[in-house]
């Protein structure tokens, strides 16, 4: 076998690996879940019941708003089990066996991806139930998913940098706490940025979140002609900008996780 093949051999034990701690865990994925259904049964028949969109459901606008918090929140295991497996030792046992470095990284990130792919599904089905309906064409509405697990493999890289960078499950999930809350409640998730007061407003139209849900709500149909969408580029071209920060993500964090990885296991 060449470097590659051992490479993705390896990668593919460790996601292997990582998907048998959920399943023994199943508290790490029902966390994942649970929050965002009590999300969704809040909003849509508490505070949506009192947000009126011109020609559109609340339902039909919030599950989007929805799928892309699910994806922030659950990222966060990948985060928290790197800091885990950092305290436990478990990287250098890693170190002392014949496996691809790169193996640990893509393993935990693939087996997330696994995860959102799940959780997404899952609150697709709990959209259904409440009322959301996908009103775009079938490829488009495949795109959108797609969207949502590009966006999930690319944030998974995130959390793990700054996992890797703060080493602590404690100190990690302080941090992603203070962070992921005012990114998914500063945008346009719940609401229309275009009610937000002003700084707030430019803020909400700017925030990737917004971006990434904008596109979604676009891929699966959800949108109306009688709300105006802001002018701020990336709400302008939500899919295309949705891709750019994909790759900007992938570009920026995956080669800065692999360094911190080196280093923490050098140590």
């Amino acid at each position: 076998m060449n470097t590659l093949q051992i490479a993705i051999a390896d990668g593919m034990t460790i996601t292997k690996r990582n998907a048998l701690k959920i399943k023994r865990a199943p508290d790490l994925l029902g966390g994942v879940i649970i929050l965002p259904i009590v999300f969704v049964l809040l909003f849509v028949y508490v505070f949506g019941s009192m947000i009126e969109l011109p020609g559109l459901s609340y339902r039909d606008y919030l599950l989007p708003g929805i799928f892309v918090q699910t994806i922030v929140t659950s990222a966060q295991i990948t985060g928290y089990t790197l800091t885990q497996d950092l305290q436990k030792g478990i990287f250098d046992r890693f170190r002392t066996l014949p496996m691809s470095p790169s193996a640990v990284l893509t393993g935990q990130t693939v087996s997330d991806l696994v995860m959102n792919a799940t959780t997404i599904a899952t609150m697709a089905l709990v959209g259904l139930v409440v009322g959301w309906r996908i009103n775009s064409a079938p490829h488009e509405a495949v795109l959108g998913f797609l969207l949502l697990l590009l966006f999930a493999y690319a944030f998974s890289w995130v959390t793990a940098t700054v996992a890797l960078a703060l080493r602590t499950p404690e100190s990690f999930n302080n941090i992603a706490t203070v962070v992921s809350l005012p990114l998914v409640f500063t945008s346009n998730a719940f609401v229309d940025s275009a009610r937000l007061p002003g700084p707030l407003k430019v803020v909400a139209e700017w925030n990737p979140v917004s971006t990434f849900v904008q596109a979604a709500r676009e891929l699966f149909g959800n949108t109306s002609p009688s709300m105006l969408v802001p002018d701020a580029w990336p709400l302008q071209h939500a899919v295309l900008a949705s891709l750019l920060w994909s790759l900007l993500l992938l570009v920026v964090f995956v080669p800065l996780a692999t360094r911190l990885y080196k280093r923490a296991v050098s140590r």
